[in-house]
Formats: C-alpha cells, sequence, structure tokens
C-alpha cells in the first residue's frame, strides 16, 4: 500500500464530511462521507477538480473567503458556525514544511452519539 492509498484509507475512516481545497479555491480531495453528502444526498457530479464555489451559497462564498484571508496569515482552524444540516462547520489550513498556506480542507462535524 503506498502513501496516498493509505492517507485516503484513513480520511475515508473519519465520520465527518471532509472537503480538501487549493488556494485557488479548487477541490482537490473529499472524503468518503464528502462524496456520499455532495454526489448522493445534494446531487451534485464530478466536484472534484472544480471550484468550492460551486456548491455553495453566496453568502457562504463570502464567509470562505475571509476565513481563508485570516488564515494566510497563520491563523488556525475557524469555527463558521452551524450547517442546515445541523453540524458544526470549521475550517483548517493545510501548510506546507515553511508555514506556507496550501489549501484547506472544510469539516463537518454532527454528533455522533445516539
Amino acid at each position: 500500500m503506498d502513501e496516498n492509498q493509505m492517507m485516503s484509507y484513513i480520511l475515508d475512516s473519519i465520520p465527518y464530511r471532509i472537503v480538501f481545497v487549493d488556494m485557488n479555491h479548487i477541490i482537490r480531495y473529499m472524503n468518503k462521507e464528502a462524496r456520499h453528502h455532495y454526489y448522493d444526498v445534494r446531487g451534485y457530479r464530478d466536484l472534484v477538480g472544480q471550484s468550492i464555489f460551486t456548491c455553495h451559497s453566496e453568502k457562504s462564498k463570502e464567509m470562505l473567503l475571509a476565513a481563508v484571508e485570516k488564515l494566510k496569515n497563520h491563523g488556525n482552524e475557524i469555527y463558521l458556525g452551524v450547517s442546515v444540516y445541523n453540524e458544526r462547520k470549521y475550517i483548517n489550513p493545510v501548510r506546507d514544511e515553511n508555514g506556507e498556506m496550501v489549501g484547506y480542507f472544510e469539516r463537518f462535524e454532527r454528533n455522533l452519539q445516539k
């Protein structure tokens, strides 16, 4: 098993939607939960390689752009609020070995307790 395959398995095992986006706001990776939500639930297709704004409202786009600007200045995780699906929304920076931001990921957490 190579490192990319291993990382994909790890991310797919996380029970929250995770969408990795580059600094041009292009979706580069979606874990299993994200693919299910955007493809099966919301009806989108082939989002990897597309702009993150394809599946966001104008209000969400503005909020996301403002959060990314804060993260560029070495900010940490930012809480964005609660989604219409009653999930806590976060944005996390992804940085290279020099601390430069190379992208970010959106994370949507729901209460998994029953």
